[in-house]
């Protein structure tokens, strides 16, 4: 299966029609179609589904598409490494993160850095712990931000000098917002968005499941951004971490902590005997001096 290949399947794919596809490849169509039936022939399997209205893809055709990209993402990455000039450090650094305030401290680095490699450019992916850890084990992103990072045998790690914790945000008009802090137990009747990111170890697992099982779960997020939309409109109170979204001065919003929540260190982590581009290892080295091995 040849990158070129995949890259007209993903063409085909994204366009959704063989023409415009063929069109942005500078082929012709009858050229592409035979790529791609040779492409079907050697996998036996059937990719896409043609109609008057255009192009879909079957269930492999999805499958297909989401490997293709991880490998063309890859190869690029890496062919961008190699061509990166030896004196002026340039090139790509790919980070994988959730929504924490920690992120702040990649920023600065990056910053700094920033001031005297103009060249090297920064690429961030959002996403959970499982996602962000995926892409690690596969190479398509250098570093990942994660809570409480525990698994040494794969990976190497900064901890950061920051910790997130849980939380209820809500409406400042809200029954609860005037509490300093807020239980499981207070939160009984109330409807509630949870963050698909919450996270626990094994110790805390059992005793949250339970009292999760009580409560008025209405709606889950990922960003929490979206999730203080629909607290603002009254639909729900947001379980998220503290500091990510604006409570202050004209905000309707405010956050109250929950109790007897343990505080979450973030860390910066990478895989074990890692070969890193020179941007990317600029940026480790940055962080190493700045934080600590």
């Amino acid at each position: 299966m040849e990158v070129r290949v995949l890259k007209y399947f993903l063409a085909v794919a994204n366009e959704e029609s063989i023409l415009r596809a063929s069109q942005k490849l500078h082929l012709s169509q009858p050229t592409l179609s035979r790529q791609l039936m040779d492409l079907e022939d050697s996998l036996d399997k059937k990719l896409f589904v043609r109609s008057s209205k255009g192009i879909t893809l079957t269930d492999e055709g999805m499958l297909l598409r989401q490997r293709a990209e991880e490998i063309v993402d890859l190869i690029d990455k890496t062919e961008n490494e190699i061509r990166s000039d030896s004196e002026n450090i340039s090139g790509d650094v790919y980070i994988g993160a959730g929504e924490t305030e920690a992120v702040r401290y990649l920023a600065r680095a990056a910053r700094e850095i920033q001031a005297e490699n103009p060249d090297i450019h920064y690429h961030l992916f959002s996403g959970n712990a499982e996602n962000v850890m995926e892409r690690l084990d596969k190479g398509l992103i250098d570093f990942g931000l994660l809570l409480d990072a525990n698994d040494t045998v794969k990976y190497d790690s900064v901890l950061l000098p920051a910790s997130d914790r849980f939380g209820v945000l809500m409406r400042k008009d809200s029954p609860l917002a005037d509490r300093t802090m807020v239980t499981f137990k207070d939160l009984k009747g109330y409807p509630l968005i949870i963050s698909a990111q919450m996270h626990y170890d094994r110790a805390e697992e059992k005793t949250i499941k339970r009292l999760m099982a009580s409560l008025d779960v209405v709606a889950t997020y990922n960003l929490v951004y979206n999730a203080s939309i629909f607290v603002e409109e009254g639909f729900g109170y947001a379980i998220a971490f503290d500091n990510l979204i604006k409570t202050s001065g004209d905000s309707p919003l405010c956050f109250v902590p929950l109790e007897a929540q343990r505080d979450i260190q973030p860390y910066l982590v990478w895989k074990k005997d890692k070969v890193f581009s020179k941007a990317a290892e600029l940026f480790l080295n940055k962080m190493k001096e700045t934080f600590g091995e």
